[in-house]
Formats: C-alpha cells, structure tokens, sequence
C-alpha cells in the first residue's frame, strides 16, 4: 500500500517547479496609489512591461544623460491616462511679474572722507557738518575748501575701529555720559588708541573724556609706557591732561637718594626680623634697576649710608659690652631671641645689608678702614661667649669674599690693617660659621680668604700663612683650608722667585 506521505525530495521538486511571482510594477508615487496597500481599494492598472527593468547601477543619473527612471515614469503615465497633467495645458499659470527696482539711495550733500596714511585707507562720514563742529581740524579742512566735503588725513599708526567709534562719540547725543559708559566697557587699552584718534583730529570733548577715565583707573606697565609716548608727541594739551600727568611726573623736588636713606633707616629699625628681610629685598630690586654705569652719589648718598653704618656699630659695641659683663655660665645659656645676641644678630645682618650695597656700587673702600678700626669690637671678641663673638666673623667673611673676588679695591695698607684686626678671630670663629653658616657658602669663604692674603706683600704673606699653619695644626676643619694659596705663597717666594736684573 503506498504511503500518503510525500518525501522531502519530491516537495522541492514541486516546489522548484512552481512559476515565480511577476516582478513588482512601478507606481507613480504623485498620480497613483500602492498595490500593496491595506486600504481595500482597487489598484491602478499597472502599464505594460515593455522592456526589463534597469539595475541600479545605471539608474544613477550621469552628466548629459537622461535617467532610466524618466522612462518609467513617462510609461506609468501613458498607461493612467487620468494622471496626465492635462491641466498645465488648459489653464495656464499667469507670468510672474518683475520686481520692483531697488529704491533710490539720497545722496547727502556733504561728505568727509578721513584717509588713514598709514593703513592706506578712506572712511566716508555723511554728517559732516556735525562732525565739523566736534572736530577742529575738519572745520578748518571744510573752510579751506569752502563748501561741505572734504578730506582729513589721519596721522600716526591709528585702528580703523578707533576711527570709527570716536566718530560715532562725536555723533551721540549725550556725549559725555555715553562716551565714559563706551570707555568704561573698552578698558583702558582701547581708551588709549581712542585719545590718539582724538588728539589727531582735535576732538576736544573726546580728549578730555578719554584722559578723565585713564586718570581714574590703574595701569599696567605697557599700558603706562604708552600713556607717557602719547602725552611727550601732545604736549600742547597739558593742560588738559594735568591731572592724567601728576600720577606720572613728581610734584616735590625729593631726590631719590634721600627716599632711599629714609627707607634704609626705616628697616634698621624694624624690629620684626622676617619683614625688614622683604623690604631689604625691596629696597635691592628700587635699586638693581638702574645700571652700573650711571649709579652714584645722585642716586645713593655714600655719606648717609656711612652715617648709618657707624649707628649700627655704636649699637653693637654697647651690645657686646652688656654681654662681655654677662657670666660665663649666662654666656653659655644664652640664645637667639635672648639678651644682646638678638639685637646683635640684627646689627650684623644690617651691616652686611649695607656693606653689600656700598660694595655693588663701588663705594665700600672706605668701609674696610672702618672695620679694621673697631678696635673696641677686637678685644671684646675674646671675652665672650663663641656663639656670641662669631657673629663678627659674619662681617669679616663678606670682606674677605669681596676683596678676593676683586670687587674691593684698597690699598695695601688698609688690607693689612684689617687681616692683623679680623684674620685671627675668623680662625679662631670659622668652626661656628661653618656650624651655623646662615646662608653663607663656607667654599667661597675660604677661596676669599686665600685670594685675599695673596694680595699682600710675601712678606706679610709669610707671617699670616704662619699663623695659619699653626691654627690648622691644632683644630683641623674647624680652621679654613687655605693650603692652595699656601702653595702659591711658597712658590712666589722660594721656588720661582722674581730675580731682579
């Protein structure tokens, strides 16, 4: 009995066998509807297939080509004679009419043209005659000229917009009040190009509203260097500009050095120790800006530096003798903060302040006299306490530096006064500098001190590198290291002396 069943093999056979479905018709997506809508009604008849339809790769449309989709659409709407757009024909669409012409632009009678030299430029300003009675220098070029037009030429490297808006300052209404609210908003980098602009046409209402705001608002350097050019090449307006001008020249006759005096008395005598160290640094960068060349007596009085100079020591020397009548028990205990050591701390941090000072400007010769000459300091150093009596050592090392590296020149006479007064208590002090350097560089210390010595004559060498030899000998490191100039010192005199012919 044959089986109802059908094997798989036979349903694709019958399968494969059946017609496939026509392809699908175009439809005209503006004159006709789906045929594959839901809607229920009835489709349009779709045209005769006339030839295949194109693959998509030439339905794209090419230069001077016409599309394959023209064609379709032209048999769509053959074979749908009510799609046609038989209406074009029956009722056609009226012409557009031509626009109406542009209307005609009034010409004013008077026009000023402001030539830019510098940017090769030409500005038309139609209200010349309320220009004219803003501006001196139009009125004058429009009287020359003897009507209403003319032409302006505008100096200097000037902005166009700078132009523009001070034109526009001289056609508002409320002048004054509108022309502070347009500066204000500006700053003060565009209310200076506008003073320019308005100094080259003789603005005057202008000028004095942009030099009232530059008087009422601070300034940076740049800006500050461009207010100074501009008032030097306008100096006829000074009047106007008075004001402006009392914030950039001096109205007193006080010199910069007796400022500088007061201002150098004023720190000595401070008693706060971390400010009087910022204003020191204050008062080195007033002075490091002016060059080496031009420093002198105008600038720095050498006499009232020395006047404060011999202060400081006076002050010193009744600090030592409070602490040479201490004990040498309260000697031991004493501290910074404590007794005399803080007010002689204070002494010598001056004095060196002051020395640096004299010393940049080749003014200290006569303060290595003055040292070597405290004989009082001298023999007080040996009866008080080492971390009392090093703090002299501290002034003796910033001669020492400055007289090796060469920034002091004294005569042979006044060095050796100072190494027979101070050369044995920095032996004796330089462990404690050493300890307790307080920003000093204990190297360049010992390369001055040896620097130094050499300039003496070999038999003052002699002498001092003995004193030396034997100090060394006894405490080590805690003595300077002076065996490279030791051997110079041997050289010069023994080994490669100077024969006389």
């Amino acid at each position: 009995m044959p089986t109802t069943s059908t094997s798989p093999a036979k349903a694709h056979r019958r399968r494969s066998r059946r017609r496939p479905p026509p392809p699908r018709q175009p439809w005209c997506c503006s004159f006709g509807l789906d045929p594959l809508n839901s809607t229920g009604r009835s489709p349009v008849p779709a045209p005769p297939r006339t030839k295949p339809a194109a693959p998509l790769s030439r339905r794209i449309r090419s230069p001077g080509r016409v599309s394959p989709i023209d064609d379709l659409y032209k048999d769509a709407t053959s074979a749908c004679p009510s799609a046609r757009l038989s209406s074009v024909s029956e009722y056609p669409l009226p012409p557009l009419p031509p626009p109406p012409p542009p209307p005609a632009v009034e010409r004013p009678k008077g026009t000023l043209r402001l030539r830019l030299v510098a940017k090769g430029l030409i500005l038309e300003v139609d209200e010349a005659e309320r220009v004219r009675r803003e501006s001196r220098v139009v009125d004058k070029v429009l009287r020359e000229g003897g009507g209403s037009c003319g032409e302006v030429a505008v100096e200097g490297k000037v902005e166009v917009w700078a132009v523009r808006e001070v034109v526009e300052m001289m056609l508002e209404e409320d002048g004054e009040l509108n022309a502070m609210r347009r500066l204000a908003r500006g700053g003060v980098e565009r209310a200076i190009s506008l003073l320019e602009v308005s100094f080259a046409l003789m603005f005057d209402r202008g000028v004095n509203d942009c030099l009232k705001y530059l008087e009422a608002v601070p300034w940076n350097e740049p800006e500050e260097e461009k207010i100074k050019s501009l008032l030097s090449r306008h100096s006829s307006n000074e009047a106007a500009s008075q004001d402006l001008l009392s914030r950039l020249q001096p109205q007193n006759s006080t010199s910069s050095s007796e400022l500088v005096f007061e201002l150098i008395q004023s720190i000595t005598k401070g008693t706060n120790n971390n400010a009087r160290k910022e204003l020191r640094t204050l008062v080195d960068s007033i002075l490091s800006r002016t060059p080496i060349y031009v420093k002198c007596d105008k600038e720095l009085d050498k006499t009232s530096i020395y006047r404060t100079c011999h202060s400081c020591l006076n002050c010193m020397v009744e600090l030592f003798k409070e602490a040479s009548d201490l004990s040498p028990a309260d000697q031991t205990t004493i501290s910074v903060g404590k007794g005399p050591l803080e007010g002689i701390y204070k002494q010598v941090e001056d004095l060196n302040w002051l020395l640096q000072i004299l010393i940049d400007r080749q003014m200290g010769e006569e303060f290595v006299d003055l040292w070597a000459n405290q004989k009082t300091l001298a023999t007080m150093h040996k009866r008080v306490s080492p971390m009392v009596r090093y703090e002299l050592s501290r002034i003796s090392a910033t001669v020492f530096i400055a007289m090796g590296s060469g920034k002091l020149h004294c005569n042979g006479e006044k060095k050796l006064s100072f190494f027979q007064a101070w050369f044995g208590p920095m032996l004796v002090d330089f462990g404690w500098l050493r300890r307790c350097p307080k920003g000093l560089n204990m190297t360049t210390l010992e390369e001055g001190i040896g620097q130094s010595l050499l300039t003496l004559a070999l038999m003052q060498q002699q002498a001092l590198f003995l004193d030396w030899f034997e100090a060394f000998g006894r405490q080590g490191r805690e003595c300077p290291n002076l065996m490279k100039a030791f051997q110079i010192w041997w050289r010069r005199s023994f080994v490669r002396p100077l024969v006389s012919s």
